[in-house]
């Protein structure tokens, strides 16, 4: 049997364990009792990045502004990936705008910008918005 994973919750940041096995079962948090992995990007802010990079699961984070008109345009496509990945790779979105301190220590010079990270590290980034077949073939070369 192998090592759980050990998971951040995007509602509440407490850490789950789970048996890699039991993924698709839908866990619930122990703490707050919402669904650990979901099938829709979380909000990424300054109050929760330190804890949700933790995770054993890879972590997509979307950097965005609410002005930005190819940002808007590469939601849908962001949403269609945490739909197609959900417990393979957890989605964020991180609004720029509202959190302009950890954008600047990401060093985020454009937007959008895809950042994934694994076990904590920065491990990739990618700028602009691209197609979902683009998007998924670079997450499968960076193993995810």
């Amino acid at each position: 049997m192998s090592d759980p994973l050990v998971i951040p919750c995007p509602h509440c940041n407490g850490l789950n364990r789970l048996p890699a096995a039991r993924l698709g079962d839908a866990p619930k948090c122990g703490r707050c009792k919402q669904d650990v992995l979901l099938s829709q990007p979380f909000e990424l802010s300054e109050a929760n990045y330190a804890s949700q990079i933790k995770g054993d699961l890879p972590l997509l984070i979307d950097v965005w502004a609410d002005w930005c008109g190819p940002c808007k345009s590469f939601a849908p496509t962001f949403e269609q990936a945490a739909r197609q990945l959900s417990g393979r790779c957890r989605l964020a979105k991180l609004d720029s705008e509202a959190n302009r301190n950890l954008a600047g220590q990401l060093g985020i010079r454009s937007i959008p910008s895809l950042i994934l990270f694994k076990n904590g590290r920065e491990v990739s980034r990618q700028a602009g918005a691209f197609p979902l077949q683009s998007l998924l073939e670079w997450l499968r070369s960076q193993g995810v």
